[in-house]
């Protein structure tokens, strides 16, 4: 079999052949969906278009929206084992047996790449990055700006804790100031471990793409996750699509559900667009 010869233009090294190792990347230097799936739009365009453009009002809320301060319950000792809180979109805190993950943090007041435009927040964080309770792994999902906030990424740096996630996002959080060996690049299915195994985080497969320009589309790889302590299972979705060419891969985790007694929990992105005739 020939080598893999594809280039990439700011990978190098290790993360090169790493990324020329997986499955999912191409000869064309970016990864792609087992299914053929693409981020292209399918059907005509302009209603799309039209809605961005002059539909602002549908998406905004009429009024202000109520936020429930998590400090509190913060405060209390968790006697169950597992608790979970939404932080806003794919921002979730995860406790589970007395381990603390922080999914996808996104504290920014924008999802952009400048400060003065694009998507912004409706209401107030629930809690700074300064407020949560001590973090013992960071996990991202993929690089999309809703999902990498890169002045949450330059404070969470400061914590000097894991930050796992998939293959090539790490060249990204490297240019946010993430100390080098404190970040964990996986492909699919593989797998990190805290010290004393007292988290396991496996990467899933996802359908979904990646980019944070319009020149860098699916140069990093994106997926879903499982997070298991020793009697609590979550899986995490980021964001993904279904399609029924990905049973393969939902019948290998339904397998290894089966053979797990642990409890387990969904934490998934539903309903996050809005419905189109």
């Amino acid at each position: 079999m020939p080598e893999p010869t594809a280039t990439h233009p700011f990978f190098s090294g290790l993360r090169l052949e790493r990324a020329r190792a997986s499955a999912r990347f191409g000869e064309d230097g970016r990864f792609h969906n087992p299914t053929g799936a693409s981020a292209q739009l399918q059907g005509p365009s302009w209603p799309i278009f039209r809605e961005f453009l002059f539909g602002g009002r549908k998406r905004r809320p009429p009024g202000r929206i109520p936020v429930e301060s998590p400090f509190e319950t913060w405060s209390k000792k968790d006697d169950t084992g597992l608790r979970i809180t939404w932080l806003g979109h794919s921002t979730t805190l995860l406790e589970l047996d007395g381990v603390r993950v922080l999914t996808d943090p996104v504290f920014g007041e924008r999802v952009s790449p400048v400060s003065f435009a694009g998507a912004k927040r409706f209401h107030e964080v629930p809690a700074t990055i300064d407020q949560l309770p001590s973090v013992d792994l960071v996990l991202l999902s993929h690089d999309h700006y809703d999902h990498l906030c890169a002045s949450s990424m330059r404070a969470i740096a400061k914590l000097g804790v894991p930050v796992v996630t998939a293959l090539g996002v790490g060249a990204r959080l490297e240019k946010m100031g993430v100390d080098p060996a404190k970040i964990v690049e996986l492909d699919w299915w593989e797998s990190y471990a805290l010290p004393g195994e007292r988290l396991r985080v496996t990467a899933t497969p996802a359908q979904h793409f990646s980019g944070r320009s319009l020149t860098d589309r699916n140069r990093t790889l994106w997926a879903s996750w499982v997070i298991q302590s020793e009697r609590r299972k979550i899986f995490f979705s980021g964001d993904t699509g279904s399609d029924r060419r990905l049973r393969r891969d939902w019948k290998t985790l339904r397998r290894l559900r089966r053979r797990d007694t642990r409890d387990r929990r969904v934490a998934s992105l539903v309903g996050q667009h809005p419905p189109r005739a």
